[in-house]
């Protein structure tokens, strides 16, 4: 059996279900960086390594995960709509990981079916494709947050992009523990990648079948029997 990505084990495997932010791009830090100078701009000082650790479920969540429920109940839409200036300001820093626009090519060679499922709004998703070097016609599906409504770890993001994909078995491939309890609730396997900066421990714990250093790595792997 060739130890590829498009080998003849795969073809059980249909459709990848792919994060964005944290595993096709170098955002994680970028991100976590913004909701901190967004909750500054509150009051609130809140250390960055908490907030890294928040970042990949949903702005609906991530306040009060960051900073309890009276934060969310007093400063939730504002800081929601701060963390999107400060992230646009250093929107044009965010990098591609190397390997990332390769991976989704390879998948796509190999016959299956890519969603790009991101919690994430549409103007940054519509960026991500651009920072990448991908067209829309590239991928199979693509969502935001405007298409559930529970964000990660919620499962229904995963649902919406598996649908729009065209349904069928699926594998789901994600940088932080949401992704992961996302892809479990969800009745998928997950691979986790350590590019959003969590430990494979923590990956593995959350619901990771395989954890790798990055999505570069899964280009000669064979997708269909980790699937």
């Amino acid at each position: 059996m060739s130890n590829t990505v498009g080998s003849d084990a795969a073809q059980q495997l249909e459709v990848i279900l792919l994060d964005i932010d944290g595993t096709l791009l170098d955002s994680t830090y970028y991100h976590a960086l913004a909701w901190q100078r967004a909750f500054a701009g509150v009051g609130i000082e809140t250390p960055l390594w908490r907030v890294h650790r928040a970042v990949g479920m949903g702005g609906d969540l991530l306040v009060t995960e960051v900073a309890g429920e009276q934060a969310e109940e007093q400063h939730g839409d504002e800081l929601r709509e701060r963390w999107d200036r400060e992230y646009q300001a250093v929107l044009d820093e965010v990098r591609p990981f190397a390997g990332a626009a390769e991976f989704v090519r390879a998948a796509k060679a190999a016959g299956y079916r890519v969603a790009l499922a991101s919690s994430g709004a549409s103007k940054f998703t519509d960026k991500a494709l651009e920072l990448l070097g991908l067209s829309a016609d590239e991928v199979d599906a693509i969502t935001s947050s405007d298409d559930a409504e529970e964000s990660k770890p919620a499962p229904d993001i995963l649902a919406v992009a598996l649908e729009r994909a065209g349904g069928g078995r699926a594998l789901a491939i994600g940088d932080s523990t949401w992704d992961a309890r996302a892809a479990t609730r969800f009745g998928v396997p997950a691979i986790g990648v350590r590019t959003g900066g969590i430990s494979e421990a923590e990956l593995r714990e959350a619901g990771c079948a395989e954890v790798v250093d990055s999505v570069a790595e899964l280009i000669e792997r064979d997708l269909g029997a980790l699937g």
